[in-house]
């Protein structure tokens, strides 16, 4: 049984909840965020809904685990749940952080502040998932110490009825528990932007746009693996914030600044942070060609990543007959390096070689 205890984190003290919590309570479940990620809250979410989870937390105390209410300066913040333990001393850790506490670290302080209590008290292991798309939950996991094990693929059903998957995480005791900060930081202000092209993070409403270009023949004729279905790249662009803040790769939709329009895609992947290299990729609507889109969709994503990660090297690879998206290459400050023979399949069977591309952090 563990005891009911008070934790200090830092500006959050995190107790038990109370009768008076449930206003606020009331109120950061009933936000759209919250809902959306939690799905098994009640829609609309009363107050006397609030009231009934103060009962639960009770129960969950008198259960074996544990309910806390985080506060900030006095209010409240959030909330920290966690299974009872079971056989093999693993307790399951989730969260919430109402809409005026978010952005200040308080999910990371708080999971990190009750996960410590856990060890104290005999836990030898603690759990927490994250729905793929719940980027805020993904980063507060890795700043409070958890190491990422895997994803659970279809493992929670959304209030739309959309299958959706979890990435999980734990910490075991006597680790370090070292907090994570991501190797690749996101872009100020969310976007990347010269005034006529404007560099975004992929979403699930690019897909179609996305599937269409992929499929277009002469953005085919150069693609590596198979045409995936439009399933597949739905799922790829709701991965996307996930590979980010993991430090994966970058997903980006290339747009028209002044329309907004789709008008490419451009990623940066195969990340090697003991080489501080990553490689670049990318494809362009026919309709956005000729005018200088993708050169200037690579110089700035080029630039922002030698300003703000510490990549050293830049490379990219194209086909030796690919000459449109050589001369993208060159125009870009990027030098040819070095031929790999026969390295690229087409689709019609046979090998093409591959042309070698590097730029340099400028010293």
């Amino acid at each position: 049984m563990l005891p009911r205890d008070v934790i200090s984190a830092g500006p959050l003290i995190l107790r038990p909840p109370v009768e008076s919590d449930a206003p606020a309570i009331a109120e950061a479940c009933g936000d759209a965020v919250t809902g959306r990620f939690l799905p098994g809250l009640p829609r609309p979410y009363s107050l006397d809904d609030a009231r009934e989870e103060v009962k639960r937390a009770a129960v969950r105390w008198e259960d074996g685990g544990a309910a806390f209410a985080i506060t900030r300066d006095g209010r409240y913040a959030g909330a920290v749940w966690v299974s009872p333990p079971d056989r093999w001393e693993t307790a399951e850790l989730g969260f919430l952080v109402a809409p005026w506490a978010r952005g200040a670290g308080v999910a990371a302080t708080a999971a990190r502040a009750v996960t410590d209590w856990l060890f104290d008290r005999g836990v030898r292991r603690v759990e927490l998932q994250a729905e793929v798309e719940n980027v805020a939950a993904l980063l507060a996991a890795y700043r409070a110490g958890f190491v990422e094990e895997g994803r659970r693929r279809d493992a929670m059903r959304l209030r739309d009825g959309r299958w959706a998957d979890l990435v999980t995480f734990a910490r075991l005791r006597g680790e370090e528990g070292a907090r994570t900060e991501p190797y690749l930081p996101f872009f100020p202000g969310g976007e990347l932007n010269d005034g006529v092209v404007r560099l975004a993070p992929l979403v699930v409403e690019d897909a179609a746009d996305f599937h269409r270009m992929l499929a277009e023949p002469s953005v085919a004729a150069y693609s590596v693996g198979p045409i995936r279905s439009l399933e597949e790249n739905e799922r790829r662009c709701r991965y996307t914030g996930y590979w980010w803040v993991s430090g994966q790769r970058i997903e980006l939709a290339i747009r028209d600044a002044a329309s907004g329009g789709f008008a490419g895609h451009l990623q940066l992947m195969e990340i090697a942070p003991p080489l501080g290299q990553a490689m670049i990729g990318y494809s362009l609507l026919p309709g956005f060609r000729g005018r200088g889109f993708m050169t200037r969709a690579v110089r700035l994503l080029v630039d922002w990543a030698f300003a703000a990660t510490p990549l050293h090297r830049i490379v990219a690879g194209t086909d030796s007959g690919n000459l449109a998206s050589q001369a993208v290459l060159e125009r870009a400050g990027f030098q040819r390096e070095g031929l790999h023979r026969q390295l690229l399949p087409r689709p019609d069977g046979t090998r093409g070689d591959d042309v070698h591309w590097a730029v340099l952090r400028p010293s």
